[in-house]
């Protein structure tokens, strides 16, 4: 999916195999943007698994400011939470060992790829097993 602050860019869903890069579109959030053209969100379902080409650097406050901070991790699973509100960021990353991240504070220019997409739901039990955990953050 893509976070309602990206609701005005031009968008399409995730293809398995695509090449993606987390972008700033200027809208107060950031987003995977497609390789072809970097002016398009790419909206991913949750479920979707993704693996990056270097370990995934998230935006972290310290003593002196903003700096980087190293998940440790090249895969994780795309998740949406804090559904229930609104006008809270709602796309996240779900990395092996359970931490997510929401996906507007990692560090723009990280490139991925779609490795695979969710199986469709076919039971409420499936259904909410893509949706996952609440974020508390």
């Amino acid at each position: 999916m893509c976070d309602y602050s990206l609701q005005s860019v031009m968008s399409r869903p995730a293809r398995v195999g695509d090449q993606l890069t987390t972008r700033d579109f200027g809208t107060g959030t950031l987003g995977f943007s497609a390789h072809e053209d970097p002016t398009v969100a790419v909206c991913v379902l949750p479920g979707t698994e993704l693996a990056f080409a270097k370990e995934v650097t998230i935006r972290a406050f310290g003593f002196l400011g903003l700096k980087k901070k190293s998940t440790r991790h090249t895969t994780a699973v795309f998740r949406q939470i804090n559904k229930s509100d609104a006008y809270y960021h709602h796309d996240s990353l779900e990395f092996p060992d359970g931490n997510l991240v929401l996906l507007t504070q990692l560090w723009e220019g990280q490139k991925a790829t779609v490795l695979q997409l969710p199986a469709q739901p076919t039971t409420p039990a499936e259904l909410e097993m893509q949706r996952r955990a609440e974020y508390i953050g």
